[in-house]
């Protein structure tokens, strides 16, 4: 593993975390490529994550909590992890991190993430973590870190404040403080909060369907959803549960789940053939080979094969669908199913959601957020990250508090009831100024609504319980869903929105269900195939990069603007750069068509570094008619980000080299590739997606990108 320099300076601080906590290539501290270096070095310099900087990581949040007297020694911290470590050497060492800061750590072993901030809110947690990699090979861990206010996901100013407090940590003074914190096994209460949260009609939308005719397949890719997921399905009426890839033995996301999926609306059969890109994929296989063997019945309508996908800690969800006439797997992304959900909401109460809030993230194709606009909601667009959906949620939150605020204060003549509306407009101030600023602290958020608790205790009650809000629903194209939950807190039923693979996955096929039933298999396949008109959507990654080399105004930052403004201007597009305060290196153009060449219509193109993954995507979205045009943008900047950002030190950029090399003489199949064994999967599968090689019967082959790479080396 080479070294690697230290991330630069963000406009907002410095950061050890990406878009969603911290994510590495994992080491023991003893292996000799880290043996004698602090946690932090090993980080920074290697980029790895060691159970040291784990154990060190959890320690500094609990630590920094109770510092700034939002935690209290003996309170309880929430620890949950997916089963990538089957040693537990680094679950085990955040549970310690936690209890030598003095917490309690209650710990729920193998669930799935949103588990850990829905059983943080039933029992009154002040923090939480999660130790996965989402949706990254095995070989890499990470920890997301989660808020007592909401189970927030910490906001980038957090971040900042955490990653100072993990860097002036001495690890070997941490080691000499004695486990003071009790440790507390939960799993058992929390499998039993997730499973009835999950059948309460309010949260699933199941109630009223029957999916007796259902055939699903359900791919937890070895992960946290295994055992689980299927039991849900099973609890809910589906007519057949067959579970795949549940082995919990490490192998996450190994030739499963969603990640394998992303960038598809359709597998074609010749994609599982030997050589293909399924080949190896058990749950498409499955779906395969129960479509086929019910071919007819679904052709008339009888019965439905269908799958339902996972990554491995279960915050993301994909829908799969066996298509008779095609034989073929229609894929349905967090843009598909986010949609019909919203179908479902508009027609099921049209009046609490007229003009109700749709966020989708960058990432979503444009003509979904179009075409809810179309079914009266109100777009809203943000940065990458389910992070930012929750936050959107929580300023409507707040408004609404806010508002309640003012209208408990009228009905009151009192000298409290004056001073608290004095209280009121200070109160207003602040959240619009801090909203208006593109603030990014989850703290002053969760302190503004302490003051509110307070103010309406000035008055004389209780607050009341949190106020609805018009809010419909919250995608990422990724697999991220969020629509209002229901969970029991202090007596109370709380509104909670949390990115939940298994509540995505539910009300999909609810709202699916409820739209179709009657329909003809044609109508019903189309509409699947199809639930909006779809625009142009497609991303080109370049994988093993020097991240730090492209940032906001770095010399490389400013020549990708350069070509992307050239070669949209010579393409007859009008451009500008929108700027977004929460993900501030992000590059991000609007094009704009001339009303004669295009009827004025708008497309993206943004480029921004993986806060998870070692890579960076090139982004293009617009109207189907502007593929052609699209593509050439993103052609140009994928080809200057393959000269000037590969890290050539990067061992997987070396085998990456030795493999196109090979490939340049002859194509290959997997197993005579001239790389380790234990890396080839996860090798080939990386350049498939940078466009770098193709499948083939034969083996593996270079493609013309792979050739003009070669030559540039």
């Amino acid at each position: 593993m080479p070294q690697t320099k230290r991330r630069k300076k963000t406009p907002l601080g410095f950061r050890l975390q990406g878009t969603d906590g911290v994510r590495r290539e994992v080491k023991l501290a003893r292996d000799p490529e880290v043996r004698g270096l602090t946690p932090q070095q090993a980080f920074l310099e290697k980029s790895v994550v060691t159970e040291e900087f784990v154990e060190l990581y959890a320690f500094a949040r609990v630590d920094q909590l109770i510092r700034n007297k939002k935690m209290k020694r003996g309170q309880d911290a929430v620890i949950g992890w997916d089963p990538r470590d089957p040693g537990l050497r680094f679950c085990k060492a955040a549970v310690r991190g936690v209890r030598r800061a003095g917490a309690r750590a209650l710990v729920l072993g193998v669930v799935p993430t949103p588990l850990v901030p829905m059983y943080m809110l039933s029992v009154g947690a002040s923090a939480g973590f999660m130790i996965t990699a989402s949706h990254n090979p095995k070989d890499q861990n990470g920890i997301k870190t989660f808020l007592a206010f909401q189970g927030m996901k910490l906001l980038p100013e957090n971040d900042v404040e955490l990653s100072r407090a993990v860097l002036a940590l001495d690890y070997k003074k941490v080691l000499q403080k004695p486990l003071a914190g009790k440790e507390a096994d939960r799993r058992a209460d929390a499998l039993k909060l997730f499973m009835a949260f999950h059948l309460d009609p309010e949260n699933s939308w199941a109630g009223q369907a029957d999916f007796k005719d259902v055939q699903l397949v359900v791919d937890p890719a070895n992960g946290s959803l295994s055992g689980i997921a299927a039991d849900v399905f099973r609890q809910v009426g589906f007519g057949k549960v067959i579970e795949v890839n549940h082995s919990q033995n490490g192998d996450v996301n190994l030739h499963s789940g969603v990640a394998d999926l992303e960038g598809l609306r359709l597998v074609p059969a010749d994609m599982i053939d030997d050589g293909g890109r399924f080949a190896k994929h058990r749950a498409v296989q499955k779906l395969f080979q129960l479509g086929r063997k019910q071919r007819a019945k679904i052709s008339s309508g009888r019965v439905k094969a269908s799958g339902a996908v996972f990554d491995a800690d279960g915050d993301r969800f994909y829908r799969l669908d066996y298509h008779p006439e095609k034989d073929a797997l229609l894929v349905s992304s967090g843009d598909e199913t986010a949609f019909l959900q919203a179908q479902y909401l508009t027609q099921r109460d049209p009046k609490k959601f007229k003009g109700a809030a749709y966020v989708n993230t960058v990432e979503s194709d444009l003509n979904a957020g179009l075409c809810a606009e179309g079914l009266g909601l109100k777009l809203c667009l943000t940065a990458v990250g389910d992070k930012w959906i929750s936050l959107r949620v929580v300023h409507m939150l707040l408004e609404s508090r806010l508002r309640q605020l003012a209208a408990q204060a009228r009905k009151l003549k009192s000298c409290p009831a004056l001073r608290s509306i004095t209280s009121l407009i200070s109160l207003k101030r602040r959240f619009q100024k801090a909203r208006r600023d593109g603030l990014v602290d989850a703290e002053i958020f969760a302190a503004l609504d302490r003051e509110i608790d307070a103010a309406f205790r000035k008055l004389g009650g209780d607050p009341p319980g949190l106020p609805t809000i018009s809010f419909a629903v919250g995608s990422e194209e990724t697999g991220h869903n969020i629509t209002e939950g229901r969970m029991n807190t202090g007596g109370q039923s709380v509104p909670v929105f949390f990115g939940n693979g298994v509540k995505s996955a539910l009300n999909a096929f609810a709202a699916a269900h409820f739209l179709l039933q009657g329909k003809s298999p044609k109508a019903w396949f189309a509409c699947l195939e199809k639930p909006f008109p779809p625009g142009f959507k497609l991303c080109r990654y370049v994988y093993y990069v020097d991240q730090d080399l492209f940032a906001r105004d770095s010399a490389l930052w400013k020549r990708v603007k350069k070509t992307i403004l050239d070669e949209a201007k010579k393409l007859g597009y009008h451009c500008a750069v929108l700027p977004f305060r929460e993900d501030p290196d992000m590059l991000y153009i609007k094009l704009q068509a001339p009303k004669k060449s295009g009827g004025g219509e708008v497309c993206g193109v943004f480029v921004r570094n993986s806060g998870t993954e070692n890579k960076i995507g090139v982004n293009l979205r617009g109207p189907k008619a502007h593929a052609r045009r699209l593509q050439a943008v993103g052609e140009a900047v994928a080809r200057l980000l393959l000269q000037t950002m590969k890290d050539g030190a990067n061992r997987f950029c070396r085998m990456e080299n030795n493999v196109l090399a090979q490939l340049a003489k002859s194509a290959h199949r997997e197993d005579a590739l001239d790389a380790p064994a234990s890396d080839r999967g996860r090798l080939l599968a990386e350049m498939l997606k940078q466009g770098l090689v193709r499948s083939a019967p034969g083996g593996f082959r270079i493609s013309p990108l792979g050739k003009w790479y070669l030559k540039q080396l």
